[in-house]
């Protein structure tokens, strides 16, 4: 396991914090895709208008190789939607993810998985209209789209509870737990490097977020 340490000891610097409460606090996010936010009882809530794109919200922020990141989401509709995290994302050659020489990004999945940007993704609710109550949570490198671990069951696809996801990047190892119950335990050999952090919904998803945090490693 990463933590031969208990989380709390395994948590260094507290680098960003973000409660996700209102517009004020997600200044400098970025948006690709057609996607509107909202604030409600200190939520973020995340959409497509009429279910018309998929979309990804970036953190402006750029984290190191390793990371512990916590975040908590409750799902809006349940009858249809697919949440994703991206993580050590950034362009080719080391590239910052923004950097303006990269190809424009607008939701549509190819030009994050097979495009000119690295990183890696995680499913961790999977509910569409052609592929429904998908339960295990998969992790795939990009890019390239390559699938390097078919996991545990993530977010159930009927639930409305409030769910809490741990994501770990430590040397390469890559730990995603729900709710404190392991869904991802994956070694990379040739692991990506810092990088940004990113939500992902399909157009059919309405997820709320808030109290999204990243800390450094004890080594």
């Amino acid at each position: 396991m990463t933590q031969s340490l208990s989380i709390a000891e395994l948590k260094g610097e507290l680098l960003y914090s973000n409660s996700m409460a209102s517009a004020n606090l997600m200044e400098g996010w970025r948006m690709e895709g057609q996607a509107t936010t909202e604030y409600k009882d200190g939520w973020l809530h995340m959409q497509s208008p009429v279910q018309e794109s998929h979309h990804v919200y970036w953190c402006p922020e750029t984290f190191p190789a390793n990371f512990i990141a916590e975040w908590e989401v409750q799902n809006q509709h349940p009858e249809a939607g697919l949440c994703i995290v991206f993580f050590a994302a950034a362009g080719q050659e080391r590239r910052d993810l923004f950097d303006t020489s990269l190809k424009p990004r607008t939701g549509i999945f190819k030009q994050y998985t097979k495009g000119d940007i690295n990183n890696y993704h995680i499913s961790y609710y999977a509910n569409t209209p052609t592929q429904k109550d998908r339960p295990f949570s998969h992790l795939r490198k990009n890019k390239g789209f390559k699938k390097v671990q078919v996991g545990q069951p993530g977010i159930p696809d009927s639930s409305t509870a409030i769910h809490k996801l741990r994501l770990i990047k430590n040397n390469g190892h890559i730990q995603l737990f729900l709710d404190g119950k392991p869904i991802i335990n994956w070694t990379d050999n040739n692991p990506l490097a810092e990088g940004k952090i990113g939500f992902r919904q399909m157009r059919w998803t309405h997820f709320a977020y808030r109290n999204f945090n990243v800390w450094s490693i004890n080594q």
